[in-house]
């Protein structure tokens, strides 16, 4: 199965230069330019006058949990639960796709420093990975209604080191396909090895992005990335 992306969507900042950027990865089964759409439905059209917005879409593959029908999906699992091993392969592909996408922009001259990776749902979890495996140094990264793996190959690697990146965290009280246990427990385990972060709780919310959860995670980017003076 190609691990070839779909389409990417970008929305530029305002001013003539960026000097930030932000790649924003989709949950199962959605798109790059979807997951875009339910952004604007619940904040309106958006964009920072020096942060740069990309929108990738996930590769098609079968997807076990959907008794292997294909998907837009970063990665594989063997099923929806932090009690199982995680599928290396097509987490580690995906990957290898995202590092270039994050590669171009360094070329472009965007600072490691100041390029945040973060999504939602499955999006949330393979930036995790992004962040605090296969590129450590990112200027931050975000997980929405997400969760690692209990044995997840991210607190491997983070043992014994201390990481830069700040994380930030939501999860919806009320989701019943990714409970809000599993992401407080991957938020502990992430803080009790050396991440810096926060986690916020959201009331009475189901497994979905919220308006108010948006807005925060906006200041939270205009925080961590400030425009040059």
């Amino acid at each position: 199965m190609s691990n070839k992306l779909g389409r990417l969507k970008v929305i530029m900042q305002k001013n003539n230069v960026n000097t930030g950027t932000v790649v924003f990865l989709h949950g199962s089964g959605d798109t790059g330019p979807g997951v875009l759409e339910w952004l604007q439905l619940l904040v309106g059209n958006f964009s920072f006058p020096h942060i740069k917005f990309l929108f990738p879409t996930a590769p098609l593959r079968p997807y076990t949990p959907i008794n292997g029908e294909l998907s837009r999906v970063w990665f594989d699992r063997y099923s929806i639960t932090p009690d199982v091993p995680e599928h290396t392969e097509t987490i580690e592909s995906s990957g290898e796709e995202i590092k270039k996408i994050i590669q171009n922009e360094v070329d472009s001259g965007i600072p490691l420093n100041r390029i945040i990776i973060g999504g939602f749902s499955m999006g949330g979890a393979l930036s995790l990975h992004t962040a605090y495996r296969f590129l450590p140094g990112l200027g931050g990264t975000f997980a929405l209604s997400s969760f690692l793996n209990e044995n997840s190959a991210v607190y491997k690697n983070l043992q014994g080191t201390t990481s830069s990146t700040p994380l930030f965290m939501c999860h919806g009280e009320r989701d019943t396909m990714v409970p809000i246990s599993w992401g407080k427990t991957t938020f502990e385990k992430l803080s009790e090895l050396s991440v810096k972060g926060e986690f916020v709780p959201l009331k009475n919310t189901l497994h979905e992005l919220k308006k108010n959860e948006i807005e925060k995670l906006f200041q939270w980017i205009s925080k961590t990335i400030p425009e040059k003076h």
